[in-house]
């Protein structure tokens, strides 16, 4: 982790959260704010840490962890630029939930608790932006459950493809970086079981592989 610098307020307008607001009010947001860079691998949080900070991703990717005494580790989400984390220790003093570590060199932005709330108390659009994040957060939640319960793992790693897949030049591309052993850490899998399903998918065309990302074909859906 490196050391703490200013952040600018072209910065801040990367942020969706913060997408509107006048450049005095992001003048003010940048004032208590400051950027760190963590190595890939490098933990950001830890699952019991108290909650003292919000974290927005500048650059750089992340994966949200949980994991029991035996070190078996499940992925709760892969997080990417724009997004935030952090966010639930501004409702209550319990310890944070989960752990978050830099799948790559991450570029982070970071406000306190204390700021955070100030900063929601001033900007209804922040605060509405703070809920919805949440509520998306619950349905994925739901989803997941769903999946475990309901589907084979085909239709896991379908679905997690699709969901996790961005437009780019109007075809699904699953852009961010994820290796076979992450998904299989985010769908309750193993590895080889994953490795056994991609090959297949790629093999009847429904996802094709290659060094800018996952292609995602329609027929993916009807899996």
């Amino acid at each position: 982790m490196t050391q703490a610098t200013a952040v600018s307020v072209v910065a801040l307008k990367t942020f969706p959260l913060f997408h509107g607001l006048s450049d005095d009010s992001l003048a003010s947001i940048a004032r208590v704010s400051m950027m760190r860079r963590f190595p890939r691998g490098q933990s950001v949080v830890c699952a019991g840490d108290r909650p003292d900070y919000v974290y927005l991703v500048l650059t750089g990717s992340l994966k949200v962890v949980v994991s029991d005494e035996d070190g078996r580790e499940v992925i709760l989400s892969i997080l990417g630029q724009g997004e935030l984390f952090g966010e639930m220790g501004m409702f209550d003093e319990r310890p944070r939930s989960a752990s978050v570590i830099a799948v790559v060199p991450a570029d982070l932005v970071l406000i306190s608790k204390q700021d955070f709330r100030r900063i929601m108390q001033d900007s209804f659009d922040v605060s509405w932006r703070i809920m919805c994040n949440l509520a998306e957060r619950l349905r994925n939640a739901d989803r997941k459950i769903e999946s475990l319960a309901l589907m084979d793992v085909y239709g896991r790693v379908a679905r997690l493809l699709i969901e996790m897949a961005e437009d780019v030049g109007g075809q699904s591309v699953v852009v961010r970086r994820i290796s076979k052993q992450d998904i299989a850490k985010m769908i309750g899998a193993s590895r080889e079981m994953v490795s056994r399903v991609m090959k297949d998918l790629g093999q009847q065309g429904l996802i094709e592989e290659g060094p800018d990302g996952i292609l995602l074909r329609e027929r993916l859906n009807d899996v």
